[in-house]
């Protein structure tokens, strides 16, 4: 759910994988496939599950890495993993089921559930589903993630989003805030006088099966529930987020197997009504209700991202093709992005080379010790800070999350997640930092001595 800009965000691993293929024959390079994650796998560059559903029948699946590191507990397809927020589909399910039930408008305004909150009057549920709201997103406080650990009321949490000005005057244009969709997880609960994760099983999972899909907690391993981390030597469990601040926006675990049935579920209309599923899938200013539109070459599917903590994930429905794919990560090195561009072109016969790692050299902490200090300058908008953890070389940005660099070659480091290159000249205290068509020179900043 966290967005951060500019430079930054990780985590990766593999060891043990899981493949299965179901019931029809395979018309892709299922070989090529396997050698995909095979390579992901080996080469350490990322741990989760992937599913690829055609016409409602699963065609492929591989699990691999591990669910729990520290308890040696390996990824397999029932492993669960925080979706983030994918979980805003089902929750824009759940608004517009309620809605055919005529017991919601897109026109009701929030002031009829919360009227204190700013714009109330003016802000419609419709307004909420498509983030044309203009109200504040609290996960983008720059005091987020000092509290986003501690379980939060509901009270609490409509102090924190009014104690918020709100961005723009609402349906003036749109802008992504989680704070939509916990605010429509609220009005569920409103409507329907009981908890979200409550109506969540009876409306959805319950009805479709989903056995390893609900409302998240702490994270119990014995439940076959995924850890996240970030890389390390060892592994670092990541932050976990308490699954009442996120709600309708991005509290939900899951399989990739239950979400590609999810998905095939809601595009066979066994969810919703025919003008429900339309408003849903009608994309305005990008957006579309809890989802949003995926090209692929010549391709269009529909869906959504997520990420909370160090879990990412990306589930896709492309409606002509009637194929559905979900994959979830609790460890990224490689882009899931960039895996999904594989998984993709090898499904739809698409010209694809599978990716060569190049092994980084191995570096002592003393050698590490020519790149450490504080590198700014007047064009780059952050300070960026380079420390050490043993053998690892870590960067930090001003008020982000710091991150591992890997040594890819003489005094040049990156950090593959994000694209991005260090380039160091210790000898003139400089760093370039390359990212995407971005470059710019930063100097090491001498340090002051001290006063007497």
């Amino acid at each position: 759910m966290k967005q951060f800009l500019t430079v930054i965000f990780a985590f990766s691993l593999s060891v043990y994988s899981y493949t299965q293929l179901w019931g029809q024959e395979a018309d892709y390079d299922k070989a090529k496939m396997d050698s995909l994650f095979s390579l992901i796998e080996e080469n350490q560059k990322g741990m989760g599950s992937l599913s690829i559903f055609r016409d409602g029948e699963e065609v492929y699946q591989r699990a691999f890495g591990y669910a729990d590191v520290q308890g040696n507990i390996k990824a397999t397809p029932d492993t669960k993993y925080r979706i983030g927020s994918i979980s805003k589909l089902f929750t824009a399910t759940l608004i517009l089921k309620l809605i055919d039930e005529g017991k919601l408008r897109l026109e009701t305004p929030l002031a009829e559930f919360f009227p204190s909150l700013k714009n109330a009057e003016k802000i419609t549920v419709e307004h909420l589903l498509r983030h044309r709201s203009g109200i504040f997103n609290i996960t983008s406080a720059p005091d987020y993630q000092d509290w986003m650990e501690e379980p939060k009321s509901r009270k609490e949490m409509l102090d924190i989003i009014a104690s918020h000005d709100t961005t723009f005057e609402p349906d003036t244009k749109a802008a992504y805030s989680n704070t939509n969709y916990i605010l429509l997880a609220f009005i569920v609960e409103e409507i329907e006088k009981t908890a979200f994760s409550e109506v969540l099983k009876d409306r959805i999972t319950e009805p479709l099966g989903l056995e390893n899909t609900y409302y998240g907690g702490k994270i119990q391993s014995e439940n076959k529930e995924a850890h996240s981390y970030q890389p390390g030597a060892p592994w670092k469990k990541a932050t976990e987020t308490d699954m009442s601040i996120p709600g309708g926006a991005g509290a939900i675990v899951s399989t990739p197997t239950d979400l590609n049935t999810f998905f095939h579920a809601l595009f066979s209309d066994e969810l919703l009504s025919e003008n429900s599923f339309r408003q849903m899938t009608r994309i305005v200013d990008n957006f579309g209700m809890g989802l949003f539109q995926i090209p692929f070459y010549d391709k269009t599917a529909l869906g959504h991202n997520g990420g909370i903590d160090g879990f990412q994930s990306n589930a896709a429905y492309f409606p002509e093709e009637k194929v559905a794919i979900a994959y979830t990560s609790n460890g990224v090195i490689l882009p899931i992005n960039d895996i999904l561009i594989g998984a993709l072109s090898i499904y739809f016969d698409k010209p694809y080379a599978l990716p060569e790692f190049k092994e980084g050299l191995k570096l002592s902490s003393e050698e590490l010790d020519a790149y450490l200090g504080t590198y700014s300058s007047p064009d780059f908008p952050l300070k960026l800070t380079i420390t050490k953890d043993e053998q690892t070389l870590i960067g930090q940005a001003t008020g982000q999350p710091s991150f591992p660099l890997e040594a890819y070659d003489t005094h040049v480091f990156t950090f593959i997640q994000a694209g991005l290159t260090l380039e160091f000249d210790p000898d003139s205290d400089t760093m370039i930092l390359i990212q995407g068509a971005g470059k710019f020179k930063l100097s090491r900043e001498k340090e002051v001595a001290p006063v007497d």
